[in-house]
């Protein structure tokens, strides 16, 4: 009886301790009772029935991610390499919503390559339809086209998509050497047109400066010329002055005009002989010759003082006379 005791006991202890059941922080227990959907324990010490209820699967609730690496082509035959990132959870904690995780796939492999599959499906068609140059400014276009086609079937998995992220897009090697040249060249245009518009702009400003200093150069010298004529207006008005008094006082003394003329022909011949630097100036130094310019000069002198003789008186207006008819 003893023996049957003691096997009795450890029996007993064994569906005892097995009765509870711890779950981890972050998972949740899928309990079946022979297999047959029964109750979700949620984290913490559970207790189940022993030999009737079984574990049929721990669910992580926790955020998963996945990288996936795949090519799609564009509809102008451009191979276009992809690197993503795929951020998922479960829906929700609720109980039709574990059990959707539970028993929808077989396991997590299968689950996984379903995921990965529609990813890759959504991105291909999506790309199919747009051109290799337009692939690379449309990232966020794909991420929304993706997200769009696969939160329905993630929600009903019971799983919701947290973020989408495209690392890398990867074109041929080929494809990747066209588009630099084609960017080089667009530069070197670009470079090509500044640089004939700086020189353009260099050109003008330099005309502008060029026409305004000629400009500038023009009024100085009108200014210059101005200022010229006045000054020899001025240095005639002060000479004429100097010999008409001149004259007035050699009338008053009593002398003869001419001599002044004598003078300034003398003055002139000194000037000449002193300011000459080797030049010849020929003149006729006799007397006859002195004679006969002075007389000329004296001559022009006589005509300037001449007084000037009257306007005519305006011829009278004959107006002929009006007949006048018998009215």
């Amino acid at each position: 009886m003893v023996p049957l005791l003691g096997f009795a006991i450890f029996i007993g202890l064994i569906v005892l301790f097995s009765s509870f059941v711890t779950v981890s922080q972050g998972t949740v227990a899928v309990v079946t009772m022979f297999g047959k959907y029964g109750r979700v324990l949620r984290p913490g010490l559970n207790i189940k029935l022993p030999l009737v209820e079984s574990i049929y699967r721990r669910i992580s609730i926790q955020n998963r991610s996945v990288e996936l690496e795949f090519q799609a082509i564009t509809s102008d035959q451009a191979t276009v390499g992809f690197k993503a990132m795929l951020l998922y959870a479960v829906l929700n904690h609720d109980e039709e919503t574990i059990k959707n995780v539970a028993f929808k796939f077989i396991d997590d492999r299968s689950f996984m390559q379903a995921l990965v599959r529609t990813v890759e499906g959504s991105v291909r068609s999506f790309v199919a339809t747009k051109r290799q140059s337009e692939i690379l400014s449309l990232r966020r276009e794909i991420v929304h086209e993706v997200k769009s086609q696969l939160d329905a079937s993630l929600e009903d998995w019971g799983y919701h998509l947290i973020d989408l992220q495209m690392n890398d897009i990867v074109f041929d090697e080929v494809i990747m050497t066209s588009m630099a040249k084609v960017v080089a060249s667009a530069n070197m245009r670009a470079a090509a047109e500044n640089e004939g518009q700086a020189l353009l702009i260099t050109k003008t400003k330099a005309a502008e400066a060029e026409g305004r200093a000629i400009q500038i150069s023009a009024e100085a010298q009108r200014e210059a010329s101005k200022l010229q004529g006045q000054g020899v207006a001025q240095f005639r008005e002060e000479m004429a002055k100097g010999v008409r008094q001149s004259v007035e006082q050699m009338k008053a003394a009593g002398l003869d005009p001419g001599f002044l003329l004598f003078f300034m022909w003398t003055e002139s011949l000194k000037h000449f002989a002193e300011q000459g630097k080797g030049n010849v100036i020929f003149l006729d130094g006799s007397t006859e010759g002195m004679q006969r310019q002075m007389r000329e000069m004296m001559a022009m002198n006589q005509l300037n003082t001449l007084p000037k003789a009257p306007p005519p008186p305006p011829i009278p207006r004959q107006v002929p006379p009006r007949s006048e008819t018998p009215g």
